[in-house]
Parts: structure tokens; sequence; C-alpha cells
């Protein structure tokens, strides 16, 4: 038996200030999608915009439905917007933004198990990794070189 320890590494912005401009404008571009979401059950708000290699921004935020949970997640949306609408352009960079309207959220929220793994397969499919970026509504910012950060061990179609 052997022991191995996982690392993340991740910058950590204490808001949307001190971010590059570049990263500041894709972080705004979630924030305005994130507005637009539809979450009458949750009362919880995400915005996701993708920064493509043609320069193309796609947005996506979270549309709930009454058979609630069963709506769709502002990752996934974008991540597949982008598949449907540029299949062979490449992911640069993933902003996502998440609020609420009962409470302030003041810590980043990351994206949820379902949207790690589908935003690794597209990491996966184009071979090259994508930065990710995310907060709540307010506060500090995170920032990682890639999904593979974010879903170590991941699995993909190599096991099937």
């Amino acid at each position: 038996m052997r022991k191995i320890q996982i690392a993340t590494p991740a910058m950590v912005y204490n808001d949307i200030s001190e971010l590059s401009s570049e990263d500041s404008m894709l972080m705004n571009r979630a924030v305005e999608a994130r507005k637009k979401a539809y979450a009458p059950y949750s009362k919880f708000y995400v915005g996701a915009a993708l920064l493509l290699e043609n320069n193309e921004i796609v947005t996506g935020n979270n549309q709930e439905n009454a058979a609630y949970p069963s709506g769709m997640c502002a990752e996934r949306v974008a991540i597949w917007k982008a598949g449907s609408e540029y299949p062979n352009v490449k992911i640069l960079q993933l902003a996502i933004s998440a609020s609420s309207s009962i409470h302030t959220v003041d810590k980043p929220v990351g994206p949820c198990g379902a949207c790690r793994q589908s935003l690794s397969e597209y990491e996966i499919k184009q071979k090259q990794h994508f930065s990710v970026l995310f907060m709540g509504e307010v506060g500090e910012i995170i920032k990682t070189a890639s999904l593979d950060s974010l879903l170590p061990f991941s699995f993909d179609s190599s096991y099937l």
C-alpha cells in the first residue's frame, strides 16, 4: 500500500477588482448571465461564461422547472451550448458566479459534481486545459488552471 496526497493549486483573489481585465470581463458576463437565471424553487441563481479560442463568449444560467430538481445547471447549459454552436472551437476559460435571494452568497461556489464531469469531458476532448474562475455574489474568487484541478481521478472514455 502507498499513500498519495492530492494538491489542487489555485489562486485566491479578495474580490473582482483584483482580477486581470480579461478575467474581470468574463466574470462580469457570468454575473450578467446569473441575473437571467430561472430559479423560482431553489432561489439559487448561477451564471456561467465560457471564453472560446475564437474570442466568442458563450453564457448559460440555471434553469429550473416544477419537477424540481430536474432543471439544468448554468455550467452545463453553457458548455452544451458552446458544443452545439462551436463544436470544434476550444474553450480557454470558464467563469461562474452564484447568488441567492434568501441570503448573500459570500464565498466561492464551484461547479457541482455533475457539471465537473460534463466540463471534464470537454477538457479531455479538446486535449487542452481551460482555467476556471468561481465566486459567490461577493467576496473571494478562486481560479484554477484546469478542470482537472477540480476533479482529480476523473472518469473518462479510457475506462469504457
